[in-house]
């Protein structure tokens, strides 16, 4: 095995403008395929991320703009959602629907404590709001049943919020009250969202909002958790009779869909988990393709090798050489340069990656109503490390594979597997070379071989079609050096 790894260096340090050449497509192919796929990752992660912090059996409704006429009303109309909805929503829906609720805005409000204020918007929600939002308590409690149903003027705040209005009087924010306008809340809790910045929206209870400032029954939007809604079909199927029912009470085309806008988070995480599987599918062809191209240069170089090696190759056949040996060499070198190359390209794109995490690994984007996490943990695992070597060692020996049968399978002018060497020792000490086949048909005779024999030392110089020879020579056999080959010729 040694005097493989001794040849492999020998060809690669006779040829190194040429194998960094080769060797640097198969890493830029390489390095291209772990980037898309930390790329691709990000994307995904941030998707796999915002999927389990909300409910997946969640639905929200949001109120739209009519774009059909229907019962002598024409097209362009406002849909104003309204509590007549919520109670349909339990009332028609006891079979899919767990629990119905609902969010009202009231923006452009000042919250203060003592000499601090923050200006934000305060949402009136039901206490389901959490299931369906990603509100992560940090103190304290959420808004309750009891809280709606009582209309208290009670309060959640964000805590960087409650930083604002309490750390400079060191005062702990929970059961104190705060002032909005002529509206004095207690503060019951303290939550943070998974972006964790600036001021967001403070939570009070539902109706305490709606009688306060003056909504009557309106709302902006409806939210509920379904149960027994398993699959595409029973969801669009439900999203339908929805539809039919609020169309009834504001007077639009059930199939206008325009006129309310569902957001059904299950259809859209089986959408997006459709969406992450052909991304993936993308990524790895792109970066197969990109790989390929190093590929086709590693076996272009060892087709050149091999035609470079012809003579000795039927040489390493006539001194009894099986073409297993061969096939093997040239696989074994393809792989080598394929491997060492491509595991460059493999440890820039993994630092590449790592410095994306560092830099990129956590963006969000303000929706309007929502952050979303677009990008996370831009990184490869072991798994994908895993899947990139037996990329690596497969792609090595399929090009080395064509040329390695092509070395294997040279004309029967070039192959010598079924030659015989014969030398014949004059007395005058001159050197007889034949080479023919077990058929007697002579390749090369005394002509051709030329030498000038020193018979002092036994060493001698020689040529073989343009090719110099230098070795040694006694009367029995003679050994000399061919293409970094060593080569012993014994008398017969």
């Amino acid at each position: 095995m040694i005097d493989i790894w001794q040849e492999i260096y020998s060809t690669i340090k006779r040829n190194k403008l040429r194998t960094f050449l080769t060797g640097f497509a198969v890493a830029w192919g390489i390095f291209m395929l772990i980037v898309l796929l930390g790329e691709g990752n990000g994307l995904i992660h941030a998707f796999e991320q915002s999927a389990s912090e909300r409910a997946m059996n969640s639905i929200k409704i949001f109120p739209g703009w009519t774009s059909k006429s229907y019962d002598g009303l024409k097209e362009g109309r406002r849909v104003q959602l309204d509590n007549k909805d919520m109670d349909a929503t339990s009332h028609y829906f006891p079979n899919h629907v767990i629990k119905a609720g609902a969010t009202v805005w009231q923006g452009g409000v000042n919250l203060s404590f003592g000499q601090e204020y923050v200006s934000l918007n305060l949402s009136g929600v039901y206490p389901n709001h959490t299931e369906v939002e990603v509100v992560k308590l940090f103190e304290g409690r959420f808004i309750n049943e009891i809280d709606i149903k009582e209309r208290r003027k009670v309060i959640v705040l964000h805590k960087k919020t409650a930083e604002i209005l309490f750390n400079k009087t060191h005062t702990e924010p929970i059961g104190q009250f705060v002032n909005a306008g002529n509206v004095v809340y207690q503060v019951v809790g303290l939550y943070n969202d998974k972006g964790d910045s600036g001021d967001s929206d403070a939570y009070i209870p539902f109706t305490t909002l709606q009688t306060i400032y003056n909504k009557g029954d309106k709302l902006n939007n409806l939210v509920m958790t379904t149960k027994n809604l398993e699959t595409v079909e029973a969801n669009e199927a439900f999203e339908a009779h929805y539809r039919k029912v609020l169309g009834a009470n504001h007077r639009f085309d059930p199939t206008d869909h325009s006129a309310i806008w569902i957001w059904n988070r299950f259809t859209n995480y089986l959408q997006q988990q459709k969406g992450s599987g052909m991304l993936r599918i993308a990524i790895w062809v792109i970066g197969i393709f990109t790989l390929l191209s190093g590929i086709v240069g590693v076996s272009n170089i060892m087709l050149i090798t091999v035609k470079e090696r012809t003579r000795e190759f039927g040489i390493r056949k006539a001194l009894g050489a099986k073409p297993l040996s061969i096939l093997w060499l040239i696989i074994v070198e393809s792989v080598t340069i394929t491997t060492i190359f491509g595991y460059i390209g493999m440890v820039a794109g993994i630092g590449v990656t790592e410095w994306m995490n560092s830099a990129f690994g956590n963006q969000t984007m303000d929706t309007g109503m929502w952050t979303e996490t677009v990008f996370l943990n831009p990184t490869v695992d072991i798994r994908i490390a895993i899947q990139a070597t037996l990329t690596l060692i497969i792609a090595g020996t399929l090009a080395g594979l064509f040329p390695a049968r092509k070395a294997v399978s040279i004309r029967p002018i070039e192959n010598t597997k079924q030659d015989s060497y014969e030398i014949k020792l004059t007395s005058k000490t001159d050197l007889a070379l034949k080479i023919t086949s077990k058929s007697g048909t002579v390749y090369v005779d005394n002509a051709a071989l030329k030498y000038d024999y020193n018979a002092e030392n036994g060493n001698f110089t020689s040529s073989y079609e343009g090719t110099a020879i230098k070795g040694q020579i006694t009367k029995t056999d003679m050994t000399f050096s061919l293409e970094g080959e060593k080569i012993t010729l014994k008398k017969k």
